[in-house]
């Protein structure tokens, strides 16, 4: 196929729409909990470090392979390898694609449904607080199926927009929006009684607290925050401009996911320290149950907790844009008059598959897959197996197979010292870590 027509308007919607991309529910929800759990500060530091010298390394091979080819992922990997077997590689982003969508969908669909109990509740948070009201939710399968299709038909209509229009004007609404919620949130979460102490808890490095085990989570979450694995950085590279420089947008982005990601912490973690909550706050629980909590007992809390929901919802809605789009752009290849048909397409199919995942708390609760349940299993496969997998296959083939000189003058760069401590980090250090990951994960 030809090259890809469409590209992004500018280079601050592509920079905005791969960071939204990167921000994910982990950020917003682990993220703070496993600070405090592991070492404050000490862990902050680690993830750091791994983030610049594993996450920052893994986006170039993505952003590079992306302006290389010019082209869907799948079409990418066929393209630069010479052999169609080589377009397997991208396949098996495409999959993790749609896999993780599928029930990313579901806890998009938690959110839609509270957003509107939040809506409907500013002046009672009593209702939305109440003991049980998670599970009673979650429990009603037409309530959670119907929060589902909305979530993936507000995606689906963003998708339909195009790159320009579609993905990149609503990364430039909801990214601003997202940072805006978050620095009010900090600012309310700072005013509460006893907020310094979690600022204190979350932040001050305890080294006496890090593990093996935390240094494997600051690994995997590094690996993890930036997107990696299911050809989303790819796909957005492949509409990028030729005089944009992916290095300097590359850095942009990490920094900007940093950023939110320890905004994350300081919007959560002082207002559930500051109620003694500190030890239930992650996951669904977070959201769902302990900051309503939370909220009820201050004032105006009613619409502070409104703003979480809005920013979950944004967070979930940047990064399902992307793994919607990965799938559209490699059927469509080019051909923007069957995006429309297209995107329905897929939104439905994804939707289907999410059903079980939803339904999976509630008239599904006895199936099990792996001693999992359906939910928890359509997670292992993607964040344990395809991503990994396709994160470590990717890096092999650019380090191995493309020639440098060619990755050279496709990023505009020398081949001096940064540029060959980056070979040798994507060539040897890189697969040894994935692989790490890989099976760590698995065992």
């Amino acid at each position: 196929m030809k090259e890809q027509q469409v590209q992004w308007g500018s280079r601050l919607g592509f920079i905005l729409a791969a960071a939204g991309s990167a921000v994910g529910l982990g950020a917003v929800w682990k993220f703070p909990y496993m600070v405090a759990q592991f070492g404050g500060g000490a862990f902050l530091l680690i993830f750091l470090v791994f983030t610049l010298l594993v996450g920052l390394p893994m986006l170039m091979v993505e952003f590079t392979l992306g302006r290389l080819g010019k082209r869907p992922s799948i079409e990418t990997f066929k393209f630069l390898g010479g052999k169609r077997a080589y377009g397997l590689i991208g396949l098996l982003g495409n999959i993790a694609a749609f896999i993780l969508l599928s029930f990313y969908s579901v806890i998009g669909g938690w959110i839609m449904v509270y957003f509107v109990l939040a809506v409907g509740n500013l002046f009672n948070m009593a209702d939305v607080t109440q003991t049980g009201l998670f599970e009673a939710v979650t429990g009603t399968p037409w309530m959670v199926v119907s929060g589902q299709a909305a979530f993936m038909i507000i995606t689906a209509w963003i998708v339909t927009g195009g790159i320009e229009k579609g993905i990149e004007r609503a990364s430039k609404i909801m990214m601003p929006l997202l940072f805006l919620t978050f620095i009010l949130l900090i600012a309310r979460s700072l005013t509460l009684p006893g907020a310094m102490e979690g600022v204190e808890f979350l932040l001050m490095p305890d080294f006496s607290a890090i593990t093996s085990e935390a240094i494997l989570f600051a690994l995997g979450q590094s690996f993890f925050a930036l997107s990696i694995g299911a050809m989303g950085m790819l796909t957005y590279a492949s509409y990028v401009k030729d005089d944009v420089n992916l290095p300097h947008s590359a850095v942009y982005i990490v920094i900007t996911t940093i950023i939110i990601t320890i905004f994350a912490g300081l919007a959560v973690f002082p207002a559930v320290a500051s109620f003694g909550m500190q030890d239930e706050a992650q996951g669904p629980g977070l959201l769902f149950i302990i900051l309503p909590k939370v909220f009820a007992e201050i004032t105006g809390g009613a619409w502070f907790y409104l703003l979480f929901i809005l920013l979950f919802l944004f967070a979930t809605l940047t990064s399902s844009i992307s793994m919607i789009e990965i799938n559209v752009s490699n059927v469509i290849k080019g051909r923007q008059e069957k995006r429309n048909k297209a995107t329905w397409i897929f939104a439905a199919l994804i939707f289907l598959l999410g059903v079980p995942s939803t339904l999976s708390m509630s008239v599904l609760a006895d199936v099990e897959i792996f001693s999992r349940s359906i939910f928890d299993t359509m997670d292992m496969l993607v964040s344990n197996i395809f991503m990994p997998l396709g994160a470590l296959l990717a890096t092999l083939f650019l380090g191995w197979k493309v020639d440098l000189d060619r990755v050279s003058e496709a990023l505009n760069v020398k081949q001096g010292l940064i540029f060959r401590t980056w070979v040798f980090i994507i060539r040897y250090m890189l697969p040894v870590i994935i692989l790490f990951v890989f099976i760590t994960a698995l065992i």
